[in-house]
């Protein structure tokens, strides 16, 4: 069930904030989590485009956006990732999803929550 702007939420699982590498590499403690059962307000709401494609590029981006490669192996790497974009044309609309940007009571604005993360309050 989609929430509008402005419906109360909770979250009906923990969800991790922060990675497991950024908090080592910075010699903190573990990934930060929002807790199950907290509550929020929903302020915004996007419907992305979802399916396997999506989820690939993605997964593409992540491992390759900081990497720097000679001119022909930039290249091809430019050539696959236009391949996962032509085949999320294929792909698109279906599994597409809703994502919500929620203030918590303890002041942390997240966005991206899925919408099966959330509960009404």
């Amino acid at each position: 069930m989609p929430y509008e702007t402005g419906a109360k939420v909770r979250l009906t699982r923990d969800v991790q904030v922060t990675a497991d590498e950024t908090a080592a590499r910075n010699g903190l403690p573990g990934p930060l989590y929002l807790a199950e059962g907290l509550g929020g307000v929903v302020t915004g709401l996007t419907q992305e485009a979802g399916g396997v494609a999506q989820d690939q590029l993605a997964d593409f981006d992540q491992r390759f956006r900081d990497s720097r490669f000679e001119p022909h192996a930039a290249r091809f790497i430019g050539e696959l990732r236009q391949q996962l974009v032509r085949q999320g044309g294929f792909d698109a609309g279906v599994g597409a999803r809703i994502r919500y940007r929620v203030r918590f009571e303890n002041g942390f604005v997240l966005s991206g929550v899925e919408e099966d993360w959330l509960t009404g309050s």
